[in-house]
């Protein structure tokens, strides 16, 4: 269980200063701890198609649980930083990446109330392409539909149960359409093996 974690997806397809997409995640877990976010948890790393389907390389994802950095609005603001301190200059939404660090998750807490979020839950995917809040919403309003978050996410927090439907992240996770999920797999790191930086507790 990480009722009171902090979760994030950490993701890039674009080389950077650091180097390959893994190499830049490795640097950016790094960097998180400058931030004064504990590492508590972290998952292998996954190779994963980009969407929309041909927007660019592959992608390279993963999950942490984190504990620290205050409160979601300080959390933010350090995942940007780690961002911005590896080169990344935000543009088009959707577009290839060099790194994206995504707050999916603090706890229990619904962001920036019930409404709200069943509201960016519920919205129809062509609106997601062209809007973005202005607001932080909690959890992550499309935390359920992404196989790249769920899967890394399942081997680190598998029993984390979103607040507003009750279901956990292998419940999420056991509803995704199958090709979905084959779609990714454990990315092999040049520098040898696959990428897994510590177990949970």
């Amino acid at each position: 269980m990480c009722d009171n974690g902090v979760l994030i997806a950490l993701g890039g397809n674009l080389p950077s200063p650091k180097g390959t997409s893994a190499q830049t995640l490795v640097a950016a877990l790094a960097l998180l701890r400058d931030e004064g976010l504990t590492l508590r948890a972290v998952s292998r790393f996954y190779r994963s198609p980009a969407f929309p389907a041909g927007s660019g390389p592959d992608y390279v994802n993963a999950c942490a649980v984190l504990d620290g950095g205050g409160d979601a609005a300080a959390v933010l603001a350090a995942l940007h930083r780690v961002e911005a301190r590896l080169g990344r200059v935000r543009g088009q939404r959707w577009g290839a990446r060099l790194i994206d660090l995504d707050l999916l998750a603090m706890g229990q807490a619904v962001l920036p109330d019930p409404a709200t979020q069943a509201e960016w839950r519920a919205l129809p995917l062509d609106a997601q392409m062209k809007r973005a809040p202005e607001t932080l919403i909690l959890p992550h309003p499309r935390l359920s539909e992404r196989a790249f978050v769920l899967i890394p996410l399942a081997e680190i927090a598998p029993q984390w149960c979103h607040p507003a439907t009750g279901q956990s992240v292998s419940q999420m996770l056991a509803a995704l359409p199958k090709v979905e999920k084959a779609a990714l797999v454990p990315f092999v790191a040049p520098f040898g093996g696959e990428q897994r930086l510590s177990s949970p507790d």
